[in-house]
């Protein structure tokens, strides 16, 4: 089920919510939890049902492991530590092999010859995010930082719709205070009326802008046998403003959908297109990954050298962006992208140590360019697919010109551009080009989502609330609508 799907939008989740409340309101506190949980489920498995007993069997494991940690297992003879590695060891193990496995499989026939055979096993929806979320939950249990006695509170913390499938990444202490609030079981207008105004500025991001894009980008990257140098950079900006709308179009349904229900996620973007550097763009682009990844993967690293220096400390950023890259999915593509933001944070944090400072529009225009690039290898499925682009963004010897110019610019001739059909394989035109500047009017020159829903005039919300409803409706009626790229991971 899809968040941009009509029987979501108009069945479940009002379903749910007028359920849940109505449960509240009679006081069965209990039973409103076990319903959000039951709803839960039932999303998740309207994908595929067999992968339900997964993230269950995942959630009462995790449950378990961190009651034995409560406990401290004396009668076990084991460690608190020793039981919070056997439950890192099953969720890294449990994600490995679902997501890993033919991976390894495949790279260990072309290393070694051999005709070890695939699994072929599917990616089960969501395994990543609510793996690594109840991996912080062990660590932070482990730490002291969360406790939590009843297995109700716990599973409505993992399986909340909203967040379930792409995120965002949350945490336990900031959830289940949310949960357990007796002010936030009470039907709240002000909270639904935001909900509902977030909810439908993601979902036409989503419908509207990134399945716009994608035509072009898909175009490009799967259709196309080669690219002119017009082609290639319309196919890679394409991809990126499909990405960036596509995955904050999804993030804020979920907080919208979230805050119908009087539980408030944490931002996941905040203009991250608008950076002047590659750190800026991680503090801005999925905050709640990179929030995880530095918690839990850089620091225990940087904590593992003896002495800490500022080198160590960079080996440590580009290990765990090498990490990063690869928990996108099973891919030497990911792992490049990983390595790409891996040596670009190294490079941005020794420019900052030397203090050296750029022109911001500089500043800008290099940051986007690199990002731009590197998506360009999280797109594409082989090698051969990045290259086809990248060489083509290079190739100044490729470009040309729609047929009308050529009066006005025919001194460029000289100069080795040609006039004529200049974008026949992408499809593209000069509706694309008003696309792709319309894609950074909206990146740049606007206020992220989460600002516009904490600042603007009421008046404006209920006029964009219809708007975007109405478009996206519009699209969704017309059957072109699809499903979120996140889900992929």
């Amino acid at each position: 089920m899809l968040f941009n799907s009509i029987e979501f939008i108009f069945i479940f989740l009002p379903v749910s919510f007028f359920i849940y409340f109505f449960l509240n309101k009679k006081r069965l506190t209990l039973a409103s939890k076990a319903w959000l949980i039951t709803a839960s489920l039932f999303f998740y498995g309207y994908w595929n049902i067999v992968y339900l007993p997964l993230i269950l069997g995942s959630v009462f494991f995790n449950f378990f492991i961190a009651k034995l940690m409560e406990s401290n297992a004396s009668h076990l003879n084991l460690s608190k530590k020793s039981i919070l590695q056997i439950g890192l060891i099953f969720n890294v193990a449990l994600l490995a092999y679902f997501k890993y496995a033919d991976f390894f499989i495949s790279n260990t026939n072309i290393v070694f010859g051999s005709e070890l055979r695939m699994l072929n096993l599917a990616l089960p929806l969501a395994i990543s995010f609510f793996t690594l979320q109840q991996i912080a939950f062990l660590v932070d249990t482990y730490e002291g930082l969360a406790k939590e006695k009843k297995f109700l509170d716990y599973a409505v913390f993992v399986t909340f719709f909203p967040q379930l499938i792409a995120g965002p990444i949350v945490h336990h202490k900031e959830m289940m205070p949310q949960f357990n609030n007796i002010k936030n079981k009470v039907l709240n207008i002000k909270n639904i009326v935001l909900g509902i105004f977030i909810f439908s500025i993601g979902l036409f991001k989503k419908v509207v802008i990134a399945d716009t894009f994608s035509q072009w980008a898909t175009a490009g990257f799967d259709s196309a046998s080669s690219l002119n140098f017009i082609e290639s950079w319309i196919t890679s900006i394409s991809y990126t403003f499909q990405l960036y709308f596509d995955f904050s179009g999804y993030t804020d349904m979920a907080i919208g959908a979230a805050l119908i229900f009087n539980i408030r996620l944490p931002i996941n973007f905040n203009s991250p297109l608008k950076s002047t550097g590659i750190i800026e763009f991680w503090q801005r682009w999925h905050i709640t990954l990179s929030n995880f990844i530095t918690a839990y993967i850089y620091t225990p690293i940087v904590r593992s050298f003896k002495v800490l220096t500022f080198n160590k400390a960079m080996i440590g950023t580009f290990i765990t962006f090498l990490i990063a890259g690869l928990w996108h999915g099973a891919s030497w593509m990911f792992v490049m992208f990983g390595a790409l933001h891996g040596m670009a944070l190294v490079v941005n944090n020794y420019w900052n140590t030397y203090r050296f400072r750029l022109n911001k529009v500089l500043a800008w225009l290099i940051t986007f360019n690199f990002v731009n690039i590197a998506f360009v290898f999280f797109r594409a499925k082989e090698w051969d697919d990045a290259m086809k682009v990248l060489s083509g963004m290079f190739n100044i010897t490729a470009i040309i010109l729609p047929n009308w110019l050529e009066s006005k610019l025919y001194f460029l001739k000289g100069y080795g551009v040609s006039f004529g059909e200049w974008a026949p394989v992408t499809g593209a035109g000069s509706f694309t080009i008003i696309w792709i500047l319309f894609g950074f009017f909206l990146v740049l020159m606007f206020k992220n989502s989460i600002e516009h829903l904490n600042n603007l005039n009421i008046r404006l919300k209920y006029i964009l609330t219809v708007f975007c409803l109405s478009f996206s409706l519009y699209y969704i009626l017309s059957g072109a609508y699809s499903e979120f790229i996140y889900f992929a991971f």
